[in-house]
């Protein structure tokens, strides 16, 4: 363990080629020379769901919502099949690197979806763009683009837990009923949230490491300077494994959050769900997992069953082979736009023409805006640094914005520092069925943006007057300020209460129910995981005691 901060690479300046080569992979965009060979276009064949089965209960989704429902209803002896359009990176084999997972400055083929050139949140340096062309492959991290955004979600058993920085945040009490006003609140705080936290395995920094460890220089520089501008500085919580990210700084188990790997997945101390939720689902023997299998339709069957049509892929992407099966109840757990994107074309195209108006309606990306700002030679931020965020900049009841202060982990000193800001936009976007092109498309509108960045304004605008220090242009393209152009956190689309009943239930059909992110309306005031499964805890314990 470090006895004190580790020192920056001299005070006198860094050379512009020194920056470049050092960060010319920052964040998703080394130069790739690793190819995808015929044994990883492989389709998954354990546990596979077989063509014209039938199951009680089928899952869409092994996030948040899905791994909830599934523990819960296997401890209520319901046998539980769930399906995953990624593949599971448990049983997946290791890169040329030895590993699981890459880092974040080497992005390959495990890095992104079915895309072949890297789309990374930071794409520029110093003006210079950094993606890369990569062979296309079946990658933990998409970024699906819409219009107006892009959205970054996990693709793999364990969804958004596999790719997120795991900050695990509760919201404000006073917040809540502006999130999901027909939930009751003390229910919620009094037994919802706490099981989530559990389950999830939440912890927060240990705070005499933390003033210690060279690798959160950049969240002491983000401390010193959101206090000396009056602003509430926060530890916030994680299902980061902290006594084994300490281990990590002794050198006493192989680095991991220590060792720039966060975005394109974690081998070693983050407590994904595959860790929680789905280990305990899968020990009770009553829950089966089929990856790299797409919902394609779902419709109503005879005996009250739906027939569920899927297709199974190979990590190329390539249709190996369609399958239907029935199912007694299905569960959508596709995340925030898998789930909107599905129903809506369920809607459109007759598969489930009951569904309500409401469906596709109501969408939100948590007021995401990234910022970068450069700080003085006095003020490094570190060469080396944790790619888990432990803190925060509160400052949403003046100014509705709170800020993540995030790593920024190249490897060099920068003198930068990241922010990602959750804002309270107002804005909401629908997904609506587009027949011409067969596809769903959203209504959201990059303009809407600058309602996020006024409100992060609000903090770094007091912050650069303050220390005498000037926004970051070159992080999201040539002479760009503000990383408008995305999410990391997709929430909406068929509203609770709205879209179904206050637990989840789709109206006009018994049997289907959504219990993911696109229950909530569009934003949390937080990180929105423990939300998510706070509430999915909340649905299926009335659905078990109910409809089952």
């Amino acid at each position: 363990m470090n006895s004190t901060p580790k020192q920056a690479n001299g005070s006198d300046g860094i050379s512009r080629r020194r920056l470049l080569a050092g960060t010319g992979s920052i964040l998703g965009a080394a130069v790739l020379s690793t190819q995808v060979t015929a044994a990883h276009a492989r389709p998954m064949a354990a546990a596979d769901i077989p063509d014209g089965g039938r199951v009680p209960v089928l899952v869409i989704g092994t996030g948040y919502g899905g791994s909830v429902a599934a523990l819960r209803l296997a401890q209520a002896g319901i046998d539980v099949h769930m399906v995953e359009m990624g593949q599971d990176w448990d049983t997946a084999p290791n890169g040329p690197d030895g590993k699981r997972h890459p880092k974040v400055t080497s992005p390959d083929y495990r890095s992104f979806w079915m895309r072949t050139k890297t789309k990374a949140p930071l794409s520029n340096f110093l003006g210079f763009p950094l993606d890369k062309e990569v062979p296309k492959f079946a990658g933990i991290l998409d970024a699906e683009e819409f219009a107006g955004i892009t959205v970054y979600q996990g693709r793999g058993v364990g969804g958004g837990s596999l790719v997120n920085g795991g900050m695990a945040v509760t919201p404000r009490r006073q917040h809540f009923s502006s999130v999901l006003p027909s939930v009751n609140a003390d229910e919620m705080y009094a037994t919802y949230y706490p099981r989530a936290n559990s389950g999830l395995g939440v912890g927060m920094i240990n705070p005499d490491w933390f003033e210690r460890t060279s690798y959160y220089q950049y969240s002491r520089v983000g401390r010193k300077h959101a206090q000396r501008s009056g602003f509430a500085w926060t530890f916030v919580p994680d299902v980061y494994d902290w006594a084994y990210m300490e281990a990590e700084d002794n050198g006493t188990v192989p680095k991991s959050a220590l060792a720039q790997e966060i975005l394109y997945g974690n081998n070693h101390g983050k407590r994904t769900l595959p860790k929680t939720y789905l280990a305990q689902a899968k020990a009770t023997g009553k829950v089966t997992i089929s990856a790299l299998h797409e919902v394609t339709s779902v419709t109503p069957a005879t005996g009250g069953d739906y027939a569920v049509t899927l297709r199974k892929i190979d990590t190329s992407g390539t249709t190996v082979a369609t399958k239907t099966v029935k199912a007694g109840k299905v569960f959508f757990a596709a995340g925030s736009v898998g789930t909107s994107k599905l129903l809506v074309k369920l809607k459109a195209t007759g598969a489930l023409p009951l569904l309500n108006a409401e469906v596709g309606k109501g969408w939100g990306e948590n007021g995401n805006v990234m910022v970068g700002r450069a700080n003085h030679l006095w003020d490094p931020t570190g060469d080396v640094q944790s790619t888990i965020p432990c803190s925060g900049i509160d400052n949403w009841d003046a100014g509705g914005a709170f800020a993540e202060v995030a790593p920024l982990p190249t490897g060099i000193e920068t003198f930068a520092s990241f922010y990602l800001s959750i804002t309270k936009n107002p804005r909401r976007a629908e997904f609506t069925y587009n027949a011409a092109a067969q596809r769903v498309d959203l209504s959201w509108q990059q303009a809407w943006k600058q309602d996020s960045i006024a409100m992060a304004k609000t903090i770094f605008d007091k912050i650069n007057s303050k220390e005498g220090t000037i926004y970051r242009t070159d992080l999201f393209g040539s002479n760009k300020i503000w990383g408008d152009h995305l999410t990391y956190h997709p929430l909406g689309g068929a509203v609770l209460n709205k879209a179904t009943d206050n637990y989840g239930r789709l109206h006009g059909y018994p049997g289907l129910y959504v219990i993911d992110g696109a229950l909530i309306p569009g934003n949390t005031a937080v990180n929105p995981f423990v939300t998510i499964t706070a509430l999915a805890e909340r649905n299926i314990e009335r659905i078990i005691a109910t409809d089952l």
